[in-house]
């Protein structure tokens, strides 16, 4: 047989899958056993920095406890969520949340504190009213002074009216002076001089709301002196000529509050009863806020 000639031998080489190291299927079983144990550690470490109420919402969300019953639109478990408060889909962790704040505030110090600070804000507040109305007294009192000073015909008879800021509120008292009495010996209609200074005191209260109250005072019987009548009566009775004389002056029937005699009980100089300046006409402003009409309500 000629060289040419040899047969043509063909070799055939047969790949066994799976052979060595059995291929590649273990990287992908170990792949998926470093991603379980990322996530199992993921999860360990959500665990120890979320707290007991997170977790509780967390719980609550994936629940099927925490489905609201309430239905939306389409009426069922898994339909749309609401933007509102009301929905199908319960607020889970924030439900929780919010109502442990709530609870927190209710019994948490912070509570405490913040309802000792509205206390405080009232009593900042009632003592700033205080002090505007003691401010609203001083200025009517200055503008009375003022307006004595200023009108030729009580320039004189200034010394008469004594003005005072007590506890009560505004006083403003019509004194007798020796030979300047504001009522005639006995008498319990007021003189044309005690009729000009209420005219005059009626402007200075008709600046203000407060409600006023009128008392009578009268002086003590000097040794060997007749006693006179009854001086309950008589203090009563100017007070109440006085009440007159100020409405027709103009000040409103709504802003007399009491009007009262109180005689010799109270006298302005204690030390001699008998002293002419212990009769007089005291006028109150009381420190309180003002009373509507009778029918401001209807």
């Amino acid at each position: 047989m000629a060289y040419g000639d040899a047969p043509v031998l063909i070799k055939k080489v047969k790949k066994v899958s799976g052979g060595g190291h059995h291929g590649g299927a273990w990287k992908v079983a170990y792949a998926d056993f470093v991603t379980a144990m990322m996530a199992f550690f993921l999860l360990m470490w959500l665990i120890n920095t979320t707290s007991p109420e997170q977790k509780r919402g967390i719980a609550d969300y994936f629940a099927p406890a925490s489905v609201s019953e309430s239905t939306s639109g389409s009426g069922g478990i898994l339909a749309g969520t609401a933007m509102g408060d009301k929905g199908v889909k319960s607020d889970g962790a924030i439900s929780v949340i919010k109502k442990l704040s709530v609870e927190s505030k209710e019994t948490s110090p912070e509570g405490k504190s913040q309802s000792a600070s509205s206390a405080d804000q009232s009593s900042i507040t009632r003592q700033a009213l205080e002090k505007k109305e003691s401010d609203a007294f001083e200025s009517a009192a200055e503008s009375l002074r003022q307006a004595l000073q200023d009108m030729p015909e009580l320039a004189e008879l200034s010394k008469q009216v004594l003005v005072d800021v007590t506890p009560e509120g505004l006083r403003i008292q019509l004194v007798d002076q020796e030979g300047r009495a504001m009522f005639e010996q006995g008498s319990t209609r007021p003189n044309d001089r005690a009729r000009v200074l209420l005219r005059a005191i009626s402007k200075v209260i008709n600046q203000l709301h407060n409600r006023i109250t009128i008392a009578g005072h009268t002086s003590a019987t000097a040794p060997g002196q007749p006693r006179g009548g009854d001086d309950w009566a008589l203090s009563a009775s100017r007070a109440n000529a006085s009440r007159a004389v100020l409405q027709d002056a103009g000040v409103p029937v709504d802003r007399i509050y009491q009007v009262s005699g109180k005689a010799t009980s109270e006298p302005l100089f204690p030390d001699d009863p008998a002293l002419p300046g212990n009769r007089r006409i005291a006028i109150v402003l009381l420190r309180e806020a003002p009373v509507l009409p009778p029918n401001a309500g209807q």
